[in-house]
Formats: structure tokens, sequence, C-alpha cells
């Protein structure tokens, strides 16, 4: 129940820096920018405390752990990958027009005899 209201009041702060952006609207526009971040960063800090929140943290701290240990591939692999992606995809454009321009032929030319002068 504690956590619930927790995050009533994450809402409404965060609802507040949004009303402060429309309210503030005669304010210099920075001091209206600064109201939404103000109110999303209590919003945060508030959420932080609860039990989603310390869960969701401990799964945002594994996530850079693993992104961590991902073996990122080098300039060569990634150009060589790149080609063969262009190459693949120059080869597949070919065979569909190919494809497209014979059943054209057949349909058209051969079985309903359209294109005959």
């Amino acid at each position: 129940m504690v956590d619930k209201i927790k995050f009533a009041l994450a809402l409404l702060l965060v609802a507040a820096g949004v009303a402060g952006f429309y309210l503030l609207s005669a304010q210099p526009t920075v001091l209206r920018v600064l109201a939404v971040l103000a109110g999303v960063a209590a919003g945060v800090a508030v959420a932080w405390f609860t039990e989603a929140g310390r869960q969701f943290a401990a799964f945002a701290s594994d996530a850079i752990t693993e992104v961590k240990k991902v073996v990122w591939p080098t300039r060569k692999e990634t150009l060589q990958t790149t080609g063969i992606v262009f190459a693949f995809v120059v080869i597949m454009a070919f065979f569909l027009w190919v494809t497209d321009k014979s059943l054209e032929w057949v349909l058209y030319d051969l079985v309903l005899g359209w294109r005959h002068s």
C-alpha cells in the first residue's frame, strides 16, 4: 500500500512539473523547462524508493553489466557485413525484377495476348 502511495505521489510530482510548464507561460522557456525537469526528477526520486524502483535499479545495473560483456565488431567486420547486406539486396532486387518481368510476359503476352500489335 505504501508503494502505491509513493507511485501516486511520483505521478503527481511529474504532473505538477508539466502543469508548471503551462502555468509559467509568461516566463522564459528555460524556467518552464526547468519546472518540467524538476517535476520529473522529484517523481523519479520518490519512485526510486519503492520496491518496484529498487527492482528497476537492480535490473538496470544487471543490464549495464551484460552490455559490458558484449564483444562489439571491429570496423572491418562492420564494413564487411554491411557490404554483404548491400550485395544481397542488389541480387534480390535483380531476382525479383526478373521474376516480375517473366510473369508479366507470361501473363500479358502468352496467356492474355494483350501486347500483340
